[in-house]
């Protein structure tokens, strides 16, 4: 019997290129792609704004609530709205990252987004990517993977990024910030980064794009994914 909707779970560490693998997998296989780490930086910038000391978790669980997020698509485009305002562009910042790493640890931010998020995975076919999406957000994903690369190849990945945006950076920076939110990730007591029991580990860091995106289509392919009329389904 066919399933209804088939979900592809990527987990792994930050700059592993889940969110760029992602987009290209759900365009060629006409999934729905649903970025959850967008929805954590939104959240992080609704912090920032206000003001609100990142550590200090009982502010930050108090005012989580009157964040409202959406996720919507124009012309195949992710866009990302905080209390009805397009944010899709302001998140991308090394401050909002980090400040995202910190307070999507706390478990009143995860539970805030995860109805929403499994929400959009029980209607759709999608691909979703984040850090626990494989253990907690979708459990039951017909294909889990583990997306990772070495932190200098993530640090080098981030560092040409942000020369080609013209950013003043420093590489050895960004490898010691990458390293420094990998073991916040993995050590968080909400929902801590690592890997599924059931999740396939592919390891970008000699690959290319399109190398990583062939894998984890043949690993879905592996675990039922089929192919009707030359649609993925």
């Amino acid at each position: 019997m066919q399933r209804e909707v088939f979900r592809i779970a990527i987990d792994g560490p930050a700059g592993a290129g889940k969110s760029t693998i992602a987009r290209l997998l759900a365009k060629k296989l006409g999934f729905v792609y649903i970025d959850t780490g967008a929805m954590y930086r939104a959240i992080a910038l609704f912090c920032l704004r206000k003001g609100i000391p990142v550590a200090d978790e009982e502010a930050v669980s108090q005012t989580v609530a009157d964040a409202h997020i959406t996720i919507s698509y124009q012309d195949g485009q992710q866009q990302v709205w905080l209390n009805g305002e397009d944010v899709s562009g302001l998140i991308r910042t090394e401050k909002v990252g980090n400040t995202a790493s910190a307070v999507s640890a706390y478990p009143a931010v995860r539970a805030h987004l995860l109805d929403l998020q499994r929400s959009l995975a029980a209607s759709a076919s999608v691909i979703m990517d984040g850090r626990d999406i494989g253990t907690c957000v979708l459990p039951e994903a017909e294909t889990k993977v583990f997306l990772t690369a070495s932190s200098a190849v993530r640090a080098m990945r981030r560092y040409k990024e942000l020369k080609e945006k013209g950013e003043m950076c420093n590489l050895q920076e960004i490898e010691q910030d990458i390293i420094e939110r990998d073991q916040r990730d993995m050590n968080r007591a909400a929902a801590p980064l690592r890997q599924a029991e059931d999740a396939v580990l592919v390891d970008g860091s000699e690959m290319d794009i399109d190398q990583v995106v062939s894998a984890i289509i043949q690993v879905a392919v592996s675990h039922g994914l089929k192919v009707e009329s030359g649609v993925w389904r």
